[in-house]
C-alpha cells in the first residue's frame, strides 16, 4: 500500500482539530513532522485533502469521504493489535453525555466499565445535545447518550429509558401547596431554566408549544445543580428531570409542582454515526447501560446504589 497507518493517524487528528499545530499536540509529534507526514501522504495520491482558510484546515469533499473510512480502519487496526498482543481489555472509548445522563449516570457507568476493564481509558465529555450532535458528526466521540431529539441523517438514534422533567419550588414558594397548576398560573411565575441547545429546555419547549402567552425566564443557567440552588433560594421556580431531583424530593429541599397540562416525557438515547464502526468497547459500554437501567420504567426509578 501506498500510505501507512501513521498517515491516516495525522490526517484523522487534522481533521478533527483543524489544524496541524493541535494535532501534533494531540499526538505528541512535532509541527513540521506532522506537516511533513500530511503533505507526503497528500502528494503520494496527488490530491489535496483539505482547503486551505488561514490558518486553519477544512476537509474538502474528497476529505469529508475518506473521514469515516480512515477512522473506521484505524479502529479495526486498534483491535488486531489487541488481539495479537492477547489483551481482553478494550482500546480507549470517546463518550460524550448531555448533562442529566451525565452527572447521574454516565459517570456510574464509566466506573463499572474501568472496574471491568482495568486496562481500558474512558473519556466522559459531558455537553448540551447540540454539541454532542456535532461532536458526534466530527467523529470527535464513539458513542453518544443524549436526552434530547435527533433526526441527523448521518446518525443512528436507539432509544435507551424513558425519563420524565418536572416543574418544581421551594417548600417556601406559594406553589408548594398549591395542588394542580395551570399554565396561566405558570405563566404568572418566575422562571429559572436551562440554555437553548439542551435537551431539557427542548422538551420544556415542546410542552409549551401549544402555549400562546409568554413565560417570564429570569434566568438561563447551563447547570442542573445551579438551577437547583436558585429555585431552593427562591429566585424563581424551574423545570428538569426527576433523576436529578429524587434526592432533593426526598429530603424536601424542593417539591414537585403538579402540571397535568404539560407532557414533560422524553427518552434518554444511544447515539452513534452510521459510518462509525461499533468497538467491542463500544458494545460493552452500551450493554452497561442497559443493564443498570433494566426493569426501570423510568429515569428516576432506576436502583442506584451507589448514591446515599
Amino acid at each position: 500500500m501506498k500510505y501507512t497507518l501513521r498517515q491516516l493517524e495525522i490526517f484523522v487528528a487534522v481533521a478533527r482539530q483543524e489544524s496541524v499545530s493541535r494535532a501534533a499536540d494531540e499526538l505528541a509529534l512535532s509541527q513540521s513532522a506532522t506537516s511533513t507526514a500530511l503533505g507526503e501522504f497528500e502528494r503520494q495520491f496527488s490530491t489535496q485533502l483539505f482547503d486551505r482558510i488561514g490558518k486553519s484546515l477544512r476537509l474538502n469533499e474528497l476529505g469529508q469521504v475518506l473521514l469515516p473510512h480512515a477512522v473506521q480502519l484505524l479502529e479495526h487496526a486498534a483491535e488486531i493489535e489487541s488481539l495479537l498482543a492477547r489483551q481482553t481489555d478494550f482500546g480507549p472509548l470517546q463518550i460524550g453525555a448531555t448533562l442529566t445522563v451525565g452527572n447521574y449516570l454516565a459517570t456510574l457507568i464509566a466506573a463499572d466499565f474501568l472496574r471491568r476493564h482495568p486496562s481500558a481509558q474512558v473519556k466522559l465529555k459531558v455537553h448540551n445535545s447540540t454539541t454532542i450532535v456535532d461532536q458526534l458528526l466530527h467523529y470527535e466521540l464513539d458513542l453518544g447518550l443524549i436526552e434530547g431529539t435527533c433526526r441527523h441523517a448521518d446518525l443512528l438514534v436507539e432509544p435507551w429509558v424513558e425519563d420524565e422533567l418536572v416543574v418544581f419550588c421551594a417548600p417556601s414558594h406559594p406553589l408548594a401547596k398549591a395542588g394542580r397548576i395551570s399554565l396561566d398560573e405558570l405563566a404568572d411565575q418566575d422562571w429559572i431554566l436551562r440554555e437553548s441547545g439542551s435537551g431539557t429546555r427542548e422538551t420544556f419547549d415542546q410542552a409549551l408549544r401549544h402555549f400562546t402567552g409568554e413565560l417570564k425566564v429570569r434566568l438561563e443557567l447551563e447547570h442542573t445543580e445551579a438551577i437547583k440552588r436558585a429555585v431552593e433560594s427562591g429566585v424563581g421556580i424551574g423545570c428538569i428531570s426527576r433523576l436529578a431531583l429524587r434526592e432533593a424530593f426526598r429530603r424536601g429541599s424542593l417539591v414537585p409542582v403538579e402540571t397535568p397540562e404539560l407532557d414533560l416525557r422524553r427518552q434518554f438515547q444511544f447515539v452513534t454515526h452510521k459510518r462509525k464502526y461499533v468497538t467491542a468497547g463500544m458494545r460493552e459500554f452500551i450493554a452497561l447501560c442497559r443493564q443498570m437501567t433494566a426493569g426501570a420504567a423510568r429515569s428516576d426509578l432506576i436502583d442506584l446504589p451507589f448514591i446515599p
